[in-house]
């Protein structure tokens, strides 16, 4: 199956600027809402809206919406609603959607960034081991999202149970900013997170990583941020999604060819978002843990979705094989010399 992966050649044609425009639909404007959040995880819509690059791929033809978003449950129920129609969200909230809506609500057409995620263990709490988490509250950032989900297959791996099911292990679900004042108080002994709350817990909040979750990964590498479209938009408007990921894939590319550049934009556009400055110790510490890419990982978010199901998010053994749309028609890279990929 093609994928949308980025490789040397996509890199090059990143300094050529945009090949092709939707074409226009039916002579009128056409409206795409794209739903994203203020984190750096989404750094492409954050960049790529900054520097007007979707909007040049889509055309004068194209409006398109940009929404803001905290949570991808959130953004499947806009979704569901017929309200989002692209968006950057996590694999545990678009592998539910898929399922809740029995493979009709969405497809996954691109990848957007790997990594990023640790367990963070308060300084001075004796955690050194799995079994130290016995008796302690651990949190998430909510429940059911990718790092809740992944947190609590851990647990199981490692022979732990939760307290509602009998252990003594309570997972607490809370907002990244609960989870940093309440480990400054002491009143939570770990946190399972995403940057740059990672960094921020270590820095400021008086945690050590215990666990980065890359090292439960071949190679390191896992899907944290999908690009998802709802499935009656993509069968309506095909050549709209189609160069929405092309201008995807080159704001990638520009990312990995200058992250210096990339790092000041997503501070600039995290800061217009959320108001408050990142600084630059934090965020450099934070991306350079997340690893950009155009490849969605099927086989990662195939292994998140049965630990959805352990975990008692999913009632049913999860079908997901018509979650990820291939985009035949897209512009392909060419071979980079030499050959390799």
């Amino acid at each position: 199956m093609k994928r949308t992966v980025l490789s040397v050649a996509v890199v090059a044609l990143a300094a050529g600027g945009l090949l092709y425009a939707a074409r226009p639909v039916d002579g009128k404007t056409q409206r795409v809402t794209v739903a994203y959040f203020p984190n750096v995880t989404h750094a492409q819509p954050l960049i790529g809206r900054a520097d007007g690059d979707f909007e040049q791929a889509l055309g004068s033809s194209v409006e398109i919406d940009w929404k803001v978003f905290n949570a991808g449950p959130a953004v499947m129920e806009a979704i569901f609603a017929g309200k989002v129609d692209i968006a950057y969200i996590g694999p545990s909230p678009a592998v539910n959607g898929y399922v809740r809506s029995q493979g009709e609500a969405l497809r996954v057409v691109a990848g957007a960034a790997s990594g990023g995620a640790a367990l963070v263990v308060r300084t001075g709490s004796g955690i050194t081991k799995p079994s130290d988490l016995e008796g302690r509250k651990v949190a998430s950032p909510q429940l059911g999202n990718t790092q809740d989900v992944a947190l609590r297959a851990w647990l199981e791996k490692n022979g732990l149970k939760l307290k509602e099911k009998g252990g003594q292990v309570q997972v607490i679900p809370m907002t990244n900013a609960d989870q940093y004042t309440l480990m400054q108080k002491g009143e939570i002994d770990a946190a399972w997170t995403v940057e740059p709350w990672v960094t921020m817990l270590t820095s400021d909040a008086g945690g050590r990583i215990y666990l980065e979750e890359s090292s439960l990964w071949p190679e390191g590498r896992y899907a944290t941020t999908l690009v998802v479209v709802r499935r009656r938009f993509l069968e309506e408007h095909p050549e709209i999604v189609r160069s929405f990921v092309r201008a995807h894939e080159r704001v990638t590319a520009r990312i990995l060819a200058d992250p210096e550049t990339a790092q000041r934009k997503i501070g600039e556009e995290l800061q217009e978002l959320t108001h408050k400055p990142m600084p630059e110790a934090i965020l450099r510490s934070a991306l350079a843990r997340i690893v950009f890419t155009t490849d969605p990982m099927e086989a990662s978010v195939r292994v998140q979705a049965e630990a959805a199901h352990r975990a008692g998010f999913l009632k049913q053994q999860p079908d997901i094989s018509g979650l990820f749309q291939d985009l035949p028609d897209a512009v392909e890279a060419p071979e980079a010399a030499g050959g390799g990929s």
